[in-house]
């Protein structure tokens, strides 16, 4: 969880360098580093906290070079120090690390009865100690890698420089991501743990498979497969450009991601839906009908925000199918022994397509001789390339931390697929599928009037903030929204907040609730409201704060309510869609209202590379 960045070629690298940590910053923000080779010496700069921290190192001592590497951390060997900072270094080898060694202790006792002294708490040192250790025998670099490498247990990208090879730069990996781009120039070659730090000098990436080695001499690339045979690399084209990655005049990442998903959401559904307006998923992804037609059931697996989109899939897939599914935490999936009958299909969901716990319920999958199915944000990446089949959320690159676009695109796409299926078992008439089809496309525009309410929170939140604890509820397909709601509330704003079926009220959470607790209740006019509305009663009887969003203006709502939010008028599918957003605009408030970084909330990075 960790950002690497790397780059030799022939511009200044330190702002090479420090433009990719930018951009990488969501990955880790406990402390970052430089280090950059300049005539045969290899100077190295390091900071805890932010970014901003090490750029101001750089600018009193600026340092010059055109090879270097970067890093900036997410911590889980030792506190955020300087000492604890990448990179590491042992003698002449200097490196940087995203992932965690899991033999680090039995390792770490070898070097030091060897006499290896460690300067910090990390497992990164570890690895440049190793490094050291058998370039002292062998004087081949490609050899030494493939020797560290096989002691390695756990999970590792590394990236590495060596004083005495001072144009030389070897990167490896198992596990968390690392690409290798052509830059613009001649002999220009970067890395990177993502696209986002490349964008600007590359349109070309190579993203590295597990077991795999790159050493760069000179700018000439040799790639090598994990049983050191040589490869060629399979370029792929980068599709984002440098000025999505801007704030375009909003405070936050976070706030023009909010504004972006009208956008986000059309480019998600437009590749499955054709000209006469009928769902017909895109062919790329290798799905059919007469696939389809014969699953007989659908897991799905993913992790925190991706899981809740998970809970809606599971909602529309067996209500207009009728195809059983079930629904798992990535990390709990594959050591509960999962049952995964013949015949059935896996799905897993994550925006950066290289969430480690995800990634491994796909494999599983895939070693049980199961068909899958991925959604993800990031074409090429690990999970992307070992799905069978392959749809995308097609958000764009999101920096915020806490997922916002990615999780609305997901919902849409998932929509789609749910109709696809149940077309596929013929369950699907032309009337209604030209009913959902026309809701989907018709959403953005309501999405569009639901962002008013932008300036709403924003006053609200000033009094919003003071409340001990939130609790949001809803029912069916809505349930899925207020655990999202929740989690953004903990994210954004470190406060206590609950997602419940509203139909559990009275199994526990009716204890939480007096007049400090905010209860956030989704309330459309669907099938479900009287019963819903009766819930809403029992916790304002116990004195809650009530905040309702329900359908247009609902009279019988708004009375047992001391704040309510009317959407437009929506069927069952896109409804949520809707209601995503009220619920992302008040923790985005309310996080702001008490001073919190909105964009790197603290403790959390954004794509979960280890277990």
């Amino acid at each position: 969880m960790c950002g690497i960045v790397g780059y030799l070629g022939k511009k200044q690298v330190s702002s090479v360098l420090l433009e990719g940590l930018k951009a990488l910053e969501y990955r880790g923000y406990d402390s970052a580093g430089v280090a950059i080779s300049s005539q045969g010496k290899i100077n190295r700069l390091r900071a805890p906290g932010k970014l901003t921290n090490l750029q101001a190192k750089v600018d009193e001592s600026p340092l010059e070079g055109t090879l270097g590497i970067g890093h900036t951390r997410w911590a889980t060997h030792g506190k955020a120090t300087e000492e604890n900072a990448h990179p590491h270094n042992s003698e002449d080898i200097y490196l940087v690390h995203n992932g965690i060694i899991e033999n680090y202790y039995e390792l770490k006792d070898d070097l030091q009865s060897e006499g290896y002294n460690f300067s910090s708490e990390t497992d990164s040192e570890l690895i440049a100690h190793l490094f050291t250790k058998f370039l002292k025998k062998e004087s081949d670099l490609f050899k030494v890698t493939l020797k560290v490498r096989s002691l390695l247990k756990g999970a590792y990208a590394v990236l590495a420089i060596d004083q005495k090879r001072p144009n030389v730069m070897v990167g490896f990996k198992h596990g968390p991501p690392l690409l290798m781009a052509k830059g613009d120039a001649d002999g220009e070659v970067l890395f990177a743990s993502d696209a986002l730090a490349v964008v600007e000098h590359s349109k070309e990436v190579y993203y590295l498979s597990d077991g795999e080695v790159a050493i760069v001499d000179n700018g000439k690339i040799s790639l090598f497969d994990e049983n050191a045979k040589e490869l060629s690399p399979n370029w792929n084209k980068l599709n984002w450009s440098a000025s999505q990655i801007t704030k375009h005049g909003f405070e936050h990442f976070m706030l023009k991601e909010i504004y972006e998903q009208p956008v986000a959401y059309k480019n998600a559904i437009s590749p499955h839906i054709n000209n006469k307006h009928e769902v017909e998923i895109d062919p790329n992804s290798g799905l059919t009908l007469d696939y389809l037609k014969d699953v007989n059931r659908i897991f799905i697996v993913a992790c925190g925000t991706s899981f809740y989109a998970a809970l809606y899939a599971k909602y529309v897939i067996e209500k207009l199918s009728g195809t059983p599914v079930e629904v798992d935490i990535a990390s709990e999936f594959r050591y509960r022994d999962p049952s995964l009958p013949e015949g059935s299909l896996v799905m897993v969901l994550s925006q950066s397509g290289e969430t480690a716990d995800t990634l491994a319920a796909l494999r599983l999958a895939n070693e049980k001789g199961l068909k899958t199915l991925s959604l993800c944000n990031t074409k090429a990446s690990t999970i992307d390339r070992e799905s069978d089949f392959k749809l995308y959320m097609n958000s764009g690159p999101e920096i915020g931390v806490a997922s916002t676009k990615a999780f609305t695109s997901s919902l849409g796409v998932l929509a789609l697929f749910g109709l696809f299926t149940a077309k596929a078992r013929g369950v699907l008439s032309s009337e209604k599928e030209e009913e959902y089809v026309s809701s989907l496309l018709a959403l953005p525009s309501k999405m569009e009037a639901a962002l008013a309410y932008d300036s709403y929170f924003a006053e609200a939140s000033k009094s919003f903030k003071d409340f001990k604890g939130f609790l949001y509820m809803g029912r069916g397909l809505h349930y899925s929204i207020a655990l999202e709601g929740a989690l953004k509330m903990k994210e954004l704003a470190y406060k206590h907040a609950e997602g419940y079926a509203a139909g559990e009220m009275k199994h526990g959470p009716l204890a939480l609730i007096d007049e400090e607790m905010l209860i956030f209740m989704l309330c459309p006019r669907d099938d479900l409201f009287e019963k819903t509305l009766s819930n809403l009663e029992e916790a304002k009887a116990r004195g809650g704060y009530i905040v309702t969003v329900g359908t247009l203006e609902d009279e019988k709502l708004k009375g047992v309510s001391d704040q309510y939010l009317s959407l437009p008028k929506a069927d069952e599918l896109t409804t949520p869609l809707l209601e995503v957003l009220p619920v992302q605009l008040l923790a985005y408030h309310v996080s702001k209202s008490l001073g919190h970084d909105v964009d790197q909330p603290r403790n959390l990075a954004k794509s979960v590379t280890v277990e």
